[in-house]
């Protein structure tokens, strides 16, 4: 594979189920494919975890593991990130690791794959510059514990793109690029993968895209059609409720798998869905199911893609060009054909459904390509604050939904607040939303940030735990403070709060990072979260 210079640039779409990687080779991008044990070779990395007592692999080697009885395995661990923040643990098993490093192991196992194990090409100790997909609905949490682990399992990370923005790259490299001089487009991309759903509308004008606008659902994907396949398997199967508690990680993840292929192969004449569930339990046996069952269980969550999609709209159907379809999800018939009966003709499905997303990153990476992209932020990120005297709390929006984000390389943007304290301590609360109340309160979807104290009072400077400290009204003697909140072009947000008068300062790059919880249990089953719709 030829390159343009000695560095490698790629674009790594992080899925739910799938890793797809595609790679920047004199103006094509083409997807990296992965050896097997078995000698087989995918275009996709398993985005798998599997802990054995003190051992722990990842990717191939866990998708081996999960036939080892004893193996606790890890499936679709990018849906726990929705919940988690720097500190967050996982439990597996009778152990518990943090969420970071495991994160961090499987970052490491994809570049040791691409360095020894795929069809790309790396010398030794070549440096290898991504750019990332995350959800568009992806909280501040999110994006940075998936550039961390990257970065931290030797990846450069050149910039980070919402996904369903990707592929609207590859919508104008694969459609506008062949014609030249044609006029601006406004696309509404439909992005279904495996265990999120995005959709944004995106102006194109020539190699300049600019988001206008996003919605989504951070837990809804191919993962639940393969868990109404499951239960509906179970069920044909007369497997008793008993016998399905008491279930192994490993029978539940054959169960998952077999339904996932199965489910796969099904096309528009497919009448029926067989599935093997002696993969699962010698003493189980294959059983039959309906496709019309199977898609009538489906229906209520392709329709709340759309009643997203309608939110997002909101009376800009007429100006929409195209409904681009993306993700590895859309590809069950049933998503396309009640698209199309929603939007016509305008539905336009990519050639590479499970791969659009890779591509627009890679070509995002390429500096020859000349594309452009300017996001905005998919959420309302704020701070709680006093008022009337401490009788009150107020909700103070410092990055709205829709603001457009700084581009790549670009300054940051900034946001100042300046006052005179009236408290010896700064106690700020900070969250995400996805939508604000008519009185200005976070509604919806709803994240927890940090939870900072800075030292007001000059005297309590050296003070190392001010958590311990009472908040008390005093007269700080006119003391200024300053908060100034940047943010880059990846949604990553750090706050400088400065005493002006008193000359001293804190810095802190803002996470989850004192926000404590209960380590995450990866479970048989998710309970999903419905879309939050607009009041």
């Amino acid at each position: 594979m030829g390159r343009y210079s000695k560095r490698v640039r790629l674009g790594i779409d992080f899925g739910t189920t799938r890793i797809v990687v595609a790679a920047v080779d004199r103006g094509n991008y083409p997807i990296i494919s992965f050896d097997t044990p078995s000698g087989d070779r995918f275009g996709w990395y398993p985005a798998l975890i599997a802990n054995m007592g003190n051992d722990r692999c990842y990717g191939w080697e866990a998708w081996q593991a999960q036939e080892d009885p004893g193996a606790v395995v890890i499936r679709s661990i990018k849906r726990y990130l929705q919940d988690a923040g720097p500190l967050t643990e996982v439990q597996a098993g009778d152990r518990t690791y943090p969420m970071i490093e495991l994160l961090t192991g499987l970052c490491q196992a994809l570049r040791k794959a691409l360095q020894s194990g795929s069809s790309l090409v790396l010398a030794p100790g070549e440096p290898i510059e991504i750019h990332l997909g995350v959800p568009a609905n992806a909280n501040g949490n999110q994006r940075f514990l998936t550039v961390e682990a990257f970065r931290r399992a030797g990846f450069a990370v050149l910039g980070l793109l919402n996904e369903p923005s990707a592929a609207s790259i590859e919508y104008g490299h694969a459609v506008r690029s062949k014609q030249i001089g044609r006029p601006k487009d406004v696309i509404l991309v439909y992005d279904l993968g495996g265990g999120t759903f995005d959709a944004s509308v995106v102006e194109l004008d020539d190699n300049r895209h600019e988001v206008v606008a996003s919605e989504g659902i951070p837990s809804l994907g191919g993962d639940d059609f393969d868990e109404v396949l499951a239960e509906l398997a179970l069920d044909t199967a007369g497997i008793a409720q008993q016998r399905r508690d008491a279930m192994t990680q490993s029978e539940w993840f054959r169960l998952l798998d077999e339904c996932r292929l199965r489910k796969e192969a099904v096309h528009p004449n497919t009448r029926r869905i067989v599935l093997d569930l002696e993969t699962v339990a010698d003493d189980w046996s294959a059983v039959s199911i309906p496709v019309s069952e199977f898609y009538e269980r489906c229906q209520p969550m392709v329709a709340e893609t759309l009643h997203a999609t309608e939110d997002l709209l909101n009376g800009r159907e007429d100006s929409i060009e195209s409904v681009y379809v993306a993700g590895g999800a859309t590809e069950l018939p049933l998503v396309t054909r009640m698209l199309r009966e929603r939007y016509g003709r305008k539905v336009r499905r990519s050639a590479h459904a499970q791969s659009s997303t890779a591509i627009g990153l890679a070509i995002q990476s390429d500096s020859h390509a000349g594309f452009s992209l300017r996001e905005r932020f998919t959420r309302t990120f704020g701070v709680w604050r006093e008022a009337e005297a401490g009788h009150t709390v107020v909700f103070d929006p410092l990055f709205l939904k829709g603001t457009p984000l700084p581009s790549e390389g670009g300054p940051p943007l900034t946001v100042v607040r300046r006052y005179y304290p009236a408290h010896n301590i700064g106690h700020f609360r900070y969250l995400e939303c996805s939508h604000l109340s008519p009185e200005g309160r976070p509604t919806g979807e709803i994240t927890l940030w940090d939870e900072i104290f800075f030292p007001f009072d000059a005297g309590q400077q050296s003070v190392q735990d001010l958590r311990e400290m009472p908040v008390v009204r005093q007269d700080c003697g006119g003391q200024e403070m300053e908060e100034r909140y940047e943010c880059d072009a990846g949604g990553g947000v750090t706050v400088t709060i400065s005493n002006l008068t008193g000359g001293y300062r804190r810095v802190y790059p803002l996470g989850r990072w004192s926000v404590s919880a209960p380590p995450i249990v990866p479970g048989k089953k998710r309970t999903r979260r419905s879309a939050a719709r607009k009041s």
